[in-house]
């Protein structure tokens, strides 16, 4: 049996105001291509295929198509909610996909039969058991309880969390004679490298699932960490990874989806495959003098219907009110768009390092909480607590579930 892994496709993400269809739509038709070429059997996404819990009209129809095209494939379709994905959206139509050969599993089920699902050839032959386990909202296993340390917080967290692998685990344990067990999950978990664009799960309650704890599955299909990397140096507990940069630190990260392979005696090999990089994405770090010469070496790998994403870190000790302008300028006849600019001082001032003046686009929903919050005395536990209640409040909205 041959399963592609992968996760993350954020369908929808706008990005510095610029879609992502175009992308979106090259790695699908990428998908459905390899998916026949390496004639796989099931394709698993592990959580957020979409960016928002209110994806936009030609995000779903992305999906839509998707679907439609592994179907007539006879490709079995497995896909996991992930923390910006909508429950009640992927929950509405889970029964109709079912009948072509899709299994969603949008969230917390409480029937753990719900979670485990049957993977089969494409000639309908069962070969193996998915425990199939999305992302797991605390409140979905936990009833908060006043008086509470955040340590005790963590502690019940992870153990909610075990229980639930294990607890699916033994019911796949008794149907799977002679069947390897696959598992998977939507979090982070210990040793996972971050980027830019992740904001880290359970954070304040849970910094992240130890490895040791899961189940001991024949291969374990991660997703949330944008970065494709195996865990505790295994070679069966592996994120895939997002198939496109979704920030500009991942912008050097060559992407991919993962073939894993199986039979009756467990895990063969896992064969890492290269996603195209359909659109350049650069973060540049120059003085301003020298990037005339840097935008237009840019500019002769990109073209009109591609051009390259740029963020652009401006080295320079003086403020410059039109920095913005200047830029524009230099890239106004290129097939490059600067999406944002940022400054960095050369020199520190006064033996301590002097911030230049910035505007609020070029800081994050984060730093600029992480700021406000600092100009006022409180404790590191009352910091951690409004922390986690601002980024719960910021997966909220991201996902839909609080009104804007």
């Amino acid at each position: 049996m041959r399963i592609l892994h992968t996760s993350d496709w954020h369908l929808g993400q706008h990005f510095f105001g610029k879609s992502r269809l175009a992308e979106h739509q090259a790695f699908i038709d990428w998908l459905v291509q390899t998916v026949e070429q390496q004639q796989i059997d099931v394709v698993l996404v592990a959580g957020d295929i979409f960016d928002t819990g209110t994806p936009p009209s030609y995000a779903r129809e992305l999906y839509n198509q998707c679907i439609v095209k592994l179907q007539v494939l006879q490709v079995q379709l497995v896909v996991l909610g992930g923390n910006h994905d909508s429950v009640a959206m992927l929950q509405e139509s889970r029964e109709l996909l079912a009948c072509l050969n899709v299994q969603v599993i949008p969230g917390y089920m409480a029937d753990p039969e719900d979670h485990l699902i049957a993977l089969y050839e494409r000639n309908g032959t069962q070969q193996a058991w998915l425990c199939a386990l999305p992302y797991l909202r605390p409140r979905d296993l936990l009833q908060s309880q006043s008086g509470e340390t955040q340590q005790q917080k963590q502690q019940q967290l992870q153990q909610a969390i075990q229980q639930q692998y294990q607890r699916i685990w033994e019911l796949a344990a008794i149907q799977a004679t002679r069947l390897p067990v696959v598992g998977s999950g939507h979090l982070t978990t210990v040793g996972a490298s971050l980027s830019e664009s992740v904001r880290e799960l359970y954070i304040g309650m849970l910094d992240a699932f130890p490895a040791d704890a899961f189940p001991p599955f024949d291969y374990l299909a991660l997703g949330h960490i944008h970065r494709s990397q195996r865990i505790a140096g295994t070679e069966h507990i592996r994120y895939s990874g997002s198939p496109i940069a979704l920030s500009f630190d991942e912008a050097r990260q060559q992407k991919q989806v993962l073939i894993v392979e199986l039979s009756n005696k467990g895990l063969q090999q896992v064969v890492e495959l290269p996603v195209p990089a359909f659109r350049q994405l650069i973060s540049l770090r120059s003085e301003l003098d020298a990037l005339p010469n840097q935008f237009a070496e840019l500019a002769g790998d990109a073209s009109d219907d591609w051009p390259v994403w740029v963020e652009v870190v401006v080295q320079a000790d003086a403020y410059l009110a039109d920095l913005q302008a200047r830029i524009e300028a230099l890239t106004d006849e290129l097939p490059i768009e600067v999406l944002r600019v940022r400054r960095e001082r050369l020199q520190p001032v006064q033996g301590f390092a002097r911030q230049a003046k910035e505007t609020l686009s070029e800081l994050s929903p984060d730093e600029v909480f992480a700021r406000r919050l600092a100009l006022e005395e409180l404790s590191e536990s009352d910091v951690q607590a409004l922390t986690l209640r601002h980024r719960q409040l910021l997966s909220e909205l991201e996902t839909g579930e609080l009104p804007i």
